[in-house]
């Protein structure tokens, strides 16, 4: 028994020897692990915090930015209310205001590629909604496809025709009871009671007693018109460049000359005979510094068009007429036919100095009804729709179609006056390569002799150069011209009523 405790003794202290030993410590491997997967949320928390951070401060910025042009474009709005209040009907209808001008100064970047957008007609009857006003919708009817004319319903309202008949009479009316040939190619005075002798002796500048060709162009060429007109001198041109020294003498000059009248009169026949017409009308400027309904206008016809700013905003003044009992306008062409001897009156500063005449290049027309008439005054188109265009059968018998005194009810198309509406039709074809093309002959229109009432209307003309680069070469001199200005409207005011403009 003792043995056995002693041995069991033993047994227990060699035991707790072993327990109580000391060993190296060695850290479990899944203790490292756990630390670096720690580490690593700790990362990730802080790269996701700044990254909302960042978020947060880039919503704050938009949403500043959002209210800082809202309220701007608030202001904006009370201060073009608060100028146009003087000028708001006693009613309290307000008219609307004017968008801003467009920078002048992009005319010239803008001419290298913009092109002459056209709209669709469809077919007669068709109709397009056009959104031009705010709140409100316009119904644009297509009347006819040769040419492609369209009428718009309430273009103006009541209160804006008024204002632009107030308008014309503050400037003042002056009497048009004229007589040109059919046609702006023609528009000229008729040539004068002279002999062929005083004829010669007029053009030979230098008196030689031989005619060249740079006095025919020199002496020919005026801003007013002209007393030869294109048939006359195309025809001399031809006589003088076909003789070999390439002058005239006073006896070649007979010769030419005969023949250029009779051949003018032959080509002509009754059709060009004197285009007449009785009203009275005035020119409205209508850039800055004008009045907002003008303004107005413009713009309204930039968004019906859908035209260049700028190339609106650089054509011609806005027409105003007055029709009162039997005045009349015969079925005429607004723009000409594009030919070599003639250049654009709206870009003769940057034109061919060669050129024999200057004539008007209208692209398309936007008359305005300002007025509703009793009876008679309907604009008319007498050719439109016609199946072949032909210049003969406008005279049938003793029958003028373009007298619109003797046959307006013989026309294919009538328009009645109503006051705001408007009509916008193209005078010329499109190049196929969204540029002007030919004149348009089934454009040729009129205004029947009002019976009973007084008509008002405005044409504005949207002036283009068939030769794309030298509207491009004239925008350029605009933009030019611009810059050396000092204010807008000082700009405005002396280019484009003296410099780039003309009465027509």
């Amino acid at each position: 028994m003792e043995d056995a405790a002693e041995r069991f003794m033993e047994q227990d202290e060699f035991d707790s020897s072993e327990i109580t030993s000391p060993l190296p410590f060695r850290p479990p491997c899944r203790s490292t692990t756990r630390l670096q997967i720690q580490r690593s949320n700790v990362c990730s928390r802080a790269y996701f915090v700044v990254v909302m951070v960042f978020f947060h401060v880039y919503i704050l910025n938009i949403i500043a930015l959002l209210l800082y042009v809202h309220y701007n474009n608030g202001l904006g709005d009370l201060d073009s209310g608060n100028v146009g209040s003087p000028s708001a009907p006693v009613g309290g209808s307000r008219l609307p205001q004017p968008a801003p001008p467009t920078d002048l100064h992009d005319v010239e970047d803008y001419s290298h590629s913009f092109s002459l957008p056209r709209i669709e007609g469809i077919r007669v009857g068709h109709i397009q909604r056009l959104s031009l006003v705010q709140d409100r919708t316009h119904e644009m009817k297509t009347l006819s496809l040769k040419p492609l004319l369209f009428e718009i319903s309430g273009f103006l309202s009541e209160e804006e025709c008024r204002v632009v008949v107030q308008l014309a009479q503050l400037k003042g009316l002056t009497d048009s009871q004229t007589a040109f040939g059919r046609g702006q190619e023609d528009s000229m005075q008729p040539l004068l009671s002279l002999s062929t002798e005083e004829v010669f002796s007029l053009l030979d500048l230098n008196q030689d007693g031989l005619l060249q060709k740079q006095e025919i162009v020199s002496h020919t060429r005026s801003q007013d018109g002209t007393w030869l007109s294109p048939v006359n001198l195309r025809q001399i041109l031809t006589g003088l460049e076909s003789h070999p020294t390439g002058t005239l003498s006073l006896g070649d000059f007979k010769q030419v000359f005969d023949v250029s009248q009779h051949s003018g009169q032959h080509q002509s026949g009754k059709l060009h005979n004197n285009f007449k017409h009785r009203n009275k009308h005035t020119w409205l400027y209508q850039g800055p510094g004008s009045h907002h309904v003008l303004q107005t206008l413009r713009n309204r016809i930039i968004s019906l068009t859908r035209l260049p700013s700028p190339l609106v905003e650089l054509s011609e003044p806005l027409q105003v007429v007055r029709y009162e009992y039997r005045d009349f306008s015969d079925a005429h062409y607004d723009s000409s036919p594009s030919r070599s001897e003639t250049t654009c009156s709206h870009t003769r500063l940057t034109g061919n100095s060669s050129a024999l005449t200057e004539v008007s290049c209208r692209y398309l027309t936007v008359l305005i009804h300002l007025s509703s008439v009793e009876d008679g005054g309907e604009s008319t188109f007498p050719v439109a729709d016609n199946r072949t265009y032909d210049e003969k059968a406008l005279l049938q018998g003793e029958v003028d179609l373009t007298d619109t005194q003797q046959t307006c009810g013989k026309s294919n198309l009538k328009v009645k006056p109503t006051t705001g509406t408007a009509l916008l039709w193209y005078n010329h074809l499109s190049d196929g390569e969204g540029w002007m093309g030919e004149l348009d002959e089934y454009s040729l229109h009129g205004e029947c002799p009002v019976k009973k009432g007084v008509k008002w209307l405005a044409n504005s003309w949207i002036n283009v150069d068939p030769d794309h680069q030298q509207q491009e070469s004239y925008q350029r001199l605009v933009a030019q011209k611009h810059r050396t200005k000092s204010g807008l409207e000082e700009y405005y005011q002396s280019v484009s009523h003296s410099d780039f403009h003309q009465d027509l």
